[in-house]
Formats: structure tokens, C-alpha cells, sequence
């Protein structure tokens, strides 16, 4: 309870501490909806949303909508194939300019490993984004990779923390890096929240945002075997 109040207060102060007027010193926020539906030992299905807004109530800049498979190799393995649908708004303050609409296609690797008693998670992703900017297309491809772990402090509550870094594979190659620290509350087996503050360097910017998000879990293999 006391690491909960810690990262509510600390958001509270981070949050006066930013002036509301440029895409930099603002506090934004990305709100997550993550479901993964089991469907077998092997096979599960991903679907979710994210909503990102350049202030943490108001300005929104980002809705990502995803579906996707999972297949899991072996006990610390697992390959996901996902499509996912991005609206973006790059202005901050002006209104009407055009949106960018982007397809997106990528395959993901994940490998978990203990190193001495602290969990590890590699994630290794290739993405390909077709991508619409008033009424121009194009296309470019991307390397991320993600490093983290999270560490047990009860039963029902963990911190997480990871980086993740971005390569494009043409022009400015390192352009993107994410570093996220938070809480995982776990309410029961099939879900989860989580509050944390993520430090999002793009673009030459230096952008602090609050994450906010939702996890749940079902289990489709009972229905099958009855």
C-alpha cells in the first residue's frame, strides 16, 4: 500500500511540476487495454487499445487499436504475429491539420530467464508500417528491442521496469527510447492494472508520460473441452 501511495503522489507532483503548454513539458499519459484470450497450451489471442494524449486528461494524440496470435514455443518462448490501426495527431496545439493513419504488421519474439533470482525478459520485435500522411503513402520497417524485468514484493503486487530502444532500418537509424518504471497490482488470476511513469525520448524530445493500464486475461480451453 505504501508503494501504491508512493507513485500516486509522485504523479500528482510530477503533474504540477510541467507547465501545460508545449508537447515537452507536458505530463501526457498513454492509457492501455491489453486482453489475451488462451485458446490452447499452445495458441492465445491478443487484442487491445491504447489511447496517448499530450496532457494527461485532454490533447489526444494517439489511438492504437491491435489484434493479434501468440504461440508458445516452449516454457520461456513466445512468437506473436500482430496487425494493428494507429490515428495519429502530430500538432499539439493546432486543430484540422491532417492526421497520419498508419497499417501495421509486426512479429515479435519474447525469451524470459532468471539471472541469479532476478526474472529477465528480452523482447525482440520487427515491424513494418504503412503509414498515410495526407495522402502520401510510405513505408518503413523497424527494429525494437525491450530489456526488463519484474520483481515480486507480495503475492499480488510487483514492480516493473524496462527500456526499450528503436532502430529504423533506413534514414536516422536511433531516433526512439522508451524507459517505464511502475507498480503491477494484481486484483485476481485474470486481472491486472498498472500505474507507472514512462520517459519517451523521440524525435529529439523529451517527453514524460503517465501509463495507466488495464490487463485481463481469459481462458477459452474449458469452453473447448467441455
Amino acid at each position: 500500500m505504501k508503494a501504491i501511495l508512493f507513485f500516486i503522489v509522485l504523479t500528482c507532483y510530477t503533474a504540477i511540476g510541467y507547465p501545460q503548454s508545449t508537447t515537452e513539458n507536458s505530463l501526457g499519459a498513454w492509457y492501455i487495454l491489453n486482453v489475451n484470450h488462451s485458446v490452447s497450451n499452445k495458441l492465445s489471442i491478443k487484442t487491445g487499445a491504447q489511447l496517448r494524449s499530450y496532457e494527461v486528461f485532454n490533447n489526444i494524440n494517439l489511438l492504437f487499436l491491435y489484434s493479434g496470435v501468440n504461440y508458445k514455443i516452449n516454457t520461456n518462448s513466445t512468437f506473436t504475429l500482430c496487425y494493428g490501426y494507429l490515428d495519429i495527431d502530430k500538432t499539439f496545439k493546432d486543430a484540422g491539420f491532417p492526421h497520419q493513419y498508419e497499417n501495421r504488421i509486426y512479429e515479435q519474439f519474447s525469451y524470459k530467464h532468471k539471472l541469479v533470482n532476478l526474472p529477465i525478459t528480452h523482447r525482440i520485435r520487427v515491424e513494418h508500417r504503412f503509414l498515410n500522411y495526407a495522402h502520401e503513402l510510405e513505408n518503413k520497417h523497424r527494429l525494437r528491442y525491450s530489456l526488463g524485468t519484474k520483481i515480486k514484493l507480495s503475492n499480488n503486487l510487483y514492480i516493473n521496469t524496462s527500456n526499450e530502444f528503436f532502430a529504423n532500418l533506413k534514414e536516422d537509424m536511433f531516433t526512439e527510447n522508451r524507459l517505464y518504471t511502475g507498480l503491477d497490482i494484481n486484483i485476481s488470476k485474470a486481472y491486472s492494472i498498472q500505474l507507472g511513469y514512462l520517459n519517451h525520448k523521440i524525435n529529439g524530445l523529451n517527453l514524460h508520460r503517465l501509463q495507466v493500464g488495464t490487463f485481463i486475461k481469459t481462458d477459452l480451453r474449458k469452453k473447448n473441452q467441455s
